[in-house]
C-alpha cells in the first residue's frame, strides 16, 4: 500500500511533514502551480496531473490522502475509477466545496491582509505560530495560484456522482473545522456505502497540522485494511 498526499489551497506538499515522517515510503507532490510548472485552474486538471504521478511511478494500491481542494482532486481521481486506487481519506474536505464570495472579494482586494486572515480560519486555537506559518505558506504560492485554487474548489462538485465510488472512504474533519464542518464529513456516510466519518476533537480546518498524531493514528488505522 502506498500512500499519496495532496494538499490543498496554497500550500504544498510540505504541508504532511508530519505524515511524511510517520508513514516511510509515502508520497506529497506539489501541484502544478505550486513551486511546479504549469497553471490549473481545476480540480479535473489537478487530478490528471496526480493520475499521471501515479502512472509514471508505476504505483499500485495507492490510498489517496487530500486536504480540502487536495480531497476534492483525491474524490475526482476515485470517481475516474483507476485501477491503481485503493481508498480515498478525505480531510477536511467535501463533496463539494464553495467559496463565500467575500473571500474572493478580499482576495483580489488585499492579499497580504486575506493570507492573514485565512490563516486564522485554518485551526481550531489558533496560536501564533500556526497561523503565521499558514500565513506564509499562502503568500509563497501567490495571489495568483490561490485565486485559481479557490475558484477551483468553488466550481467542484461531486454530490451527483457518489454512487460512482467503487473504494473504501474515509471522512476525517475537525470538530471546529469552519471551512467544512463535521457536516461536510457525515455527509458521505449517509450517502455511500461504507464510507465512514470521524470528526477530531480540538482540531480545525488543517488537523493533519494542529493534531497530527490523532490525525495519523486514524490515518493509519484506515489503511492497515490495505496491507
Amino acid at each position: 500500500m502506498t500512500l499519496l498526499f495532496i494538499h490543498g489551497s496554497g500550500f504544498t506538499g510540505d504541508v504532511f511533514a508530519a505524515q511524511m515522517a510517520a508513514f516511510p515510503g509515502a508520497h506529497a507532490p506539489n501541484l502544478p502551480g505550486h513551486d511546479a510548472p504549469g497553471e490549473p485552474a481545476s480540480v479535473d486538471e489537478f487530478a490528471a496531473f496526480i493520475e499521471s504521478y501515479i502512472g509514471e511511478r508505476g504505483l499500485t494500491n495507492v490510498v489517496l490522502a487530500g486536504n480540502s481542494l487536495g480531497g476534492a482532486v483525491a474524490l475526482e481521481c476515485a470517481l475516474r475509477g483507476s485501477a491503481a486506487i485503493a481508498g480515498v481519506i478525505l480531510l477536511g474536505s467535501g463533496a463539494r466545496l464553495r467559496v463565500a464570495p467575500a473571500i474572493f472579494e478580499q482576495l483580489e482586494r488585499d492579499f497580504e491582509e486575506a493570507a492573514a486572515y485565512l490563516a486564522t480560519l485554518f485551526f481550531a486555537e489558533p496560536a501564533p505560530a500556526l497561523v503565521d506559518a499558514a500565513a506564509a505558506r499562502l503568500r509563497r504560492t501567490g495571489q495568483a495560484q490561490v485565486l485559481r485554487d479557490f475558484r477551483a474548489c468553488d466550481a467542484f462538485d461531486a454530490t451527483g456522482r457518489l454512487d460512482r465510488l467503487r473504494v473504501p472512504l474515509l471522512a476525517l474533519t475537525g470538530v471546529a473545522d469552519r471551512l467544512t464542518p463535521p457536516k461536510f464529513a457525515q455527509f458521505f456516510a449517509d450517502r455511500v456505502e461504507g464510507a465512514r466519518a470521524r470528526i477530531l476533537p480540538e482540531a480545525g480546518h488543517l488537523l493533519m497540522l494542529e493534531r497530527p498524531n490523532e490525525t495519523n493514528a486514524e490515518i493509519r488505522a484506515f489503511a492497515e485494511q490495505f496491507a
